[in-house]
Formats: structure tokens, C-alpha cells, sequence
């Protein structure tokens, strides 16, 4: 019987695909309570084949891949979801790797806590050459969206969400509350997200009830290409479109423009202490970031 569904959803990075699905093999749960759909979201490279050779080389496992035709995140996570069998549903992505206990984590989260309609995990980055000096814990978030809770089961603290990368929901919690809107998420190599958000917001207007699941660790991945100036940049710029975006949606724009200007008064005083304590890149990047995030909120497209 299968307890759970892991979904990967892919777009031409076959390798970082390989390296999350040799993960997804070292898991400590039954294999036969588990599955892994792959979501190809008409990759061009080869990705097709890659996996076909993996999962021919892992035959014990439920792995298998679709292909989704129309183009987004949001579209190849709803596939998933559509196209999986499990009572539960988890999700990641392709630049990942999941602890061994991840998907016994999750399982056990909701055997346990029947309110739990939905969780999340620890979130580690992990940077193949190095954590630059500029870096903050407040601008790593936006590249890296680390997260990390404690090692205890808790409900989410007020105001926080999972992590994209790292998320769990009942499928009961899917047919209750919907999926994600294909109007938000990342498309091709587009960074305008904010899909999650926009759910778990939905959970939060019902009162539902969210976990973090301290040992559904997942590692993201942080290349060099994610720490340039220019990725930065429109990484926070569509950061705040995405905001303004779901704020039109609630009807809370004015108040979402607000809340920028008192975050301004907290990252020009965050700024002046790292300048006093001579740490000038994240002082530098900290306002960068707020910055290019107020461009995007304030931006008419």
C-alpha cells in the first residue's frame, strides 16, 4: 500500500536530478509504503534518459516519470499530484537531497497528529564551493530558504510557512483547499514564485493546522550561478512582484506596501549594526536586498 508520494518535479538539470533521486533510493522507510513520481516539465535535455537508466538500475523502487506539457512549476507539481497515489503527498525539488529518515519522518507526522493537514522541514543549504562573506542569514533566505525549527515537533511558528522544497500535505487537505495556482510559480527559468505561499496561505484563512517535521531534513543545493550579483537581484525583484501580486489577490495591497516601509526602518538599523561590527558585504547586501524586493513591489507588472 502505498502511504506516501514523493514528487520531483524536473527542468533540464538531469544531473542535480540524478543526485536527488540517489537520495530518494537510501530511504530508511518500507519501500513498498513509498513512491517517487518524477515530474518532467518538457525538459531538452536528457533528462528522459537519464532517469530511464536510473530507475532500470534501481528496479526494487517505485520510480516513474511523466512529462508535463505546459510550462511552470506550478503545473508540473499539480501533474504530480494528479498523477500520484498516495494518502500523502510530499515535495521537492530537483536541486536537492533529502535525508535518509525524510520520508518516514512525514509518514509518522501524520499517523500521529490526525489535525496535521499539512508540514514541513528543515531546510539546509548546501553551496558547492563556498558560503560567501556577504552572506547574511536574511539574505540567504531568499537564495536558499534555510529553515530550521528546533528538534522537536511543533506547529509552525505564526507568520512562517514551509519551505517550498521541503512540504507535506494530505491528500485530503488537496481535495479540501485546492492545488497551486498555475498563475504563480516559476516558469522555465523565470524566478516569479510565491505558489506556496499562496497555499499555505489558504490553510491559514481555514485554520488549518501545519507541522514541522524536524527529521524530514532536506539539503538544497546552491551553485556559484545563485550567488551572483544579477541572479540576486532578480531573485528579490520577483520576490517582491510575487508579493504584490497575492496582496491584490487578498485585497491587501495597502497594507503589504506598509509593512515594506517598517521592514526599510529594520534593514537600515540591521545595516548600521553590521557596519559598526565591520561586516560592510552584508551591511551592502542586506539593503541591496531590500531594495530590489521594494522594486518589484512597488513595480505596475
Amino acid at each position: 500500500m502505498i502511504r506516501l508520494s514523493l514528487i520531483i518535479s524536473t527542468y533540464n538539470r538531469s544531473e542535480l536530478l540524478i543526485g536527488a533521486l540517489k537520495s530518494v533510493v537510501a530511504q530508511t522507510a518500507p519501500r513498498e509504503e513509498w513512491e517517487c513520481v518524477v515530474v518532467n516539465n518538457n525538459s531538452t535535455d536528457d533528462t528522459l534518459e537519464r532517469f530511464d537508466e536510473f530507475a532500470r538500475a534501481h528496479p526494487d523502487f517505485n520510480l516513474r516519470i511523466v512529462t508535463e506539457l505546459n510550462q511552470g512549476l506550478s503545473f508540473a507539481r499539480n501533474r504530480g499530484i494528479r498523477e500520484s497515489e498516495g494518502e500523502y503527498i510530499a515535495i521537492i525539488d530537483d536541486d536537492e537531497r533529502i535525508a535518509p529518515e525524510f520520508i518516514a519522518a512525514y509518514i509518522e507526522l501524520f499517523d500521529t497528529i490526525p489535525e496535521a493537514v499539512a508540514a514541513g522541514g528543515p531546510i539546509v543549504a548546501e553551496y558547492v564551493t563556498k558560503r560567501p562573506r556577504w552572506m547574511s542569514k536574511f539574505t540567504e533566505r531568499p537564495i536558499a530558504n534555510t529553515m530550521y525549527w528546533g528538534d522537536k515537533i511543533c506547529e509552525f511558528p505564526k507568520g512562517r510557512v514551509p519551505g517550498g522544497g521541503n512540504m507535506a500535505l494530505r491528500r485530503s487537505a488537496v481535495r479540501r483547499y485546492g492545488v497551486f495556482d498555475t498563475s504563480l510559480g516559476y516558469v522555465g527559468e523565470s524566478l516569479f514564485g510565491g505558489e506556496e505561499c499562496d497555499l499555505f496561505e489558504r490553510l491559514q484563512i481555514a485554520e488549518a493546522k501545519y507541522y514541522y517535521a524536524p527529521k524530514a531534513v532536506m539539503y538544497h543545493i546552491i551553485p556559484d550561478r545563485k550567488l551572483t550579483d544579477e541572479y540576486f537581484e532578480r531573485l528579490c525583484v520577483n520576490v517582491g512582484k510575487s508579493q504584490i501580486c497575492r496582496a491584490r489577490y487578498y485585497h491587501r495591497e495597502r497594507y503589504v506596501r506598509m509593512k515594506e516601509w517598517a521592514k526599510w526602518i529594520a534593514t537600515l538599523i540591521l545595516a548600521a549594526w553590521y557596519i559598526v561590527t565591520l561586516q560592510w558585504g552584508k551591511a551592502k547586501y542586506i539593503v541591496k536586498m531590500r531594495h530590489y524586493i521594494s522594486r518589484g513591489l512597488y513595480s505596475d507588472k
